[in-house]
C-alpha cells in the first residue's frame, strides 16, 4: 500500500497531503476510491488540482492489464536452464536446472545428496563462469573437494582460482539465522547479482532437513510457520533474482516400510521438481548411483537415469536404469 506523501507526484504539496490525512486519506489507494468533488469540498482544495493528482497517481500506480501469451513470452525471456555437468542428471531434469524453480534432491545418508550439489556448484561456477551461492546448515562441504572438482575441470591455477571465488559459502546451523540470510541476500539483490566475477545463477541449501527438524513437532508451535516462511524466501528469490535454487532434504520410512521425503505433506508442494537419489547394492560396485523423479511438471514420474561418484567425486553417466516400481517410494 502507497502511503501519500509530498512529492510523490506533480502537484502533491504539503499543504495539500496535510488536507488530505486531516480527512483521513493517508494512501493512494484511500484517494483514487474517493468522491473527488465531495473530497475538494471538504479540504478546500481545488477540484481541478485532485483531478490531476488523481489522474498521475493512477497512470504511476495502477496495474496494466497481461494476457497469457505476454506473460508466457516473459517468461521464456527470463528463464534460464543449467547444466549439471552430468548428462544423465540433465536428461532427468529436462536439459538442466531452471532459474526461477525450486529443485529438491532426497535421499538418505551416502545417497549421495552433497556431492551432487557440490558437482553442480563447480560446473555451473567453471564451464558458465556465473556465480553460486552456497548455503551449509550441515557442516558437510568439504573444502578440498571443492578444490578437486574444480581441479578436474580446469587445469590452470588462475581459473582455479577465479572459480572458487565464484563459489560463495555460507555456513548456518539454525532456522533463525538462516532465514536473516536468505532475506539479506534478496534485500541486496543488486550488489549480489551484479559484479566482474558473473551474476548469481545458483543458490544450493544443503540441507533444509538439518535446520527444520529440531522445530518441528513437540512443542515447537511455531514450527510449521517457521517452515512456510523459509520455502516463501527460497521461492521469492528463485523468482525475484532469477535464479536456480537447489535444496536438498533426508527421507523417513513410511508406513508400509518404503521411503518418503521427509519434512511432510505441507513442504511437498515447495519444489518444482523432486528428484530421489538412492545408492546402488553393494552388487552394482561402489560409487553407483541412481536418480528418480518424484515431482514434475515437465517430465514422467517414476523415471529414473543412473550415474556414477568417482573416488575424486565427480559424476559420470551410466547407461539408462528400469524404472522403480510403484512401491519402492513415496513422492509425498
Amino acid at each position: 500500500m502507497v502511503i501519500l506523501r509530498e512529492g510523490i507526484c506533480p502537484g502533491a504539496t504539503a499543504q495539500l497531503i496535510n488536507a488530505l490525512k486531516e480527512q483521513n486519506v493517508k494512501t493512494v489507494v484511500d484517494l483514487v476510491s474517493a468522491d473527488i468533488e465531495d473530497l475538494a469540498q471538504r479540504c478546500s482544495i481545488s477540484y481541478k488540482t485532485l483531478v490531476a493528482v488523481r489522474r498521475v497517481l493512477l497512470a504511476q500506480y495502477s496495474p496494466f492489464p497481461s494476457n497469457a501469451a505476454d506473460l508466457y513470452e516473459e517468461l521464456l525471456g527470463s528463464t534460464a536452464i543449467l547444466s549439471t555437468g552430468n548428462q544423465s542428471l540433465d536428461k532427468l531434469l529436462d536439459s538442466g536446472l531452471y532459474t526461477g524453480e525450486l529443485t529438491e534432491f532426497v535421499g538418505s545418508p551416502g545417497s549421495g545428496k552433497t556431492q551432487v550439489c557440490l558437482s553442480l556448484a563447480v560446473n555451473v561456477a567453471c564451464a558458465l563462469k556465473q556465480k553460486v551461492l552456497y548455503v551449509d546448515t550441515t557442516g558437510g562441504l568439504s573444502s578440498a573437494r571443492l578444490l578437486q572438482l574444480i581441479q578436474s575441470q580446469v587445469d590452470s591455477l588462475e581459473e582455479q582460482s577465479e572459480a572458487l571465488q565464484r563459489i560463495e559459502v555460507i555456513r548456518v546451523f539454525e532456522v533463525y539465522r538462516l532465514l536473516e540470510v536468505l532475506q539479506y541476500v534478496r534485500a541486496t539483490s543488486t550488489c549480489q547479482v551484479t559484479g566482474t566475477r558473473g551474476s548469481v545463477k545458483a543458490l544450493v541449501l544443503d540441507s533444509a532437513t538439518a535446520v527444520l527438524s529440531p522445530i518441528l513437532g513437540g512443542q515447537q508451535m511455531d514450527g510449521m510457520s517457521l517452515m512456510m516462511q523459509l520455502a516463501r524466501e527460497l521461492k521469492l528469490l528463485a523468482r525475484e533474482l532469477g535464479i536456480s535454487v537447489i535444496v536438498t532434504n533426508c527421507v523417513v520410512r513410511d508406513i508400509g516400510g518404503g521411503v518418503k521425503p521427509a519434512l511432510g505433506c505441507t513442504w511437498s508442494y515447495v519444489p518444482n521438481i523432486r528428484i530421489l537419489l538412492r545408492r546402488g547394492a553393494d552388487a552394482a560396485g561402489p560409487g553407483k548411483h541412481s536418480a528418480t523423479v518424484l515431482k514434475s511438471s515437465r517430465q514422467p514420474t517414476r523415471m529414473s537415469v543412473e550415474f556414477d561418484i568417482t573416488s575424486c567425486g565427480t559424476l559420470s553417466s551410466r547407461a539408462a536404469a528400469a524404472l522403480p516400481s510403484a512401491g519402492d517410494l513415496d513422492s509425498t
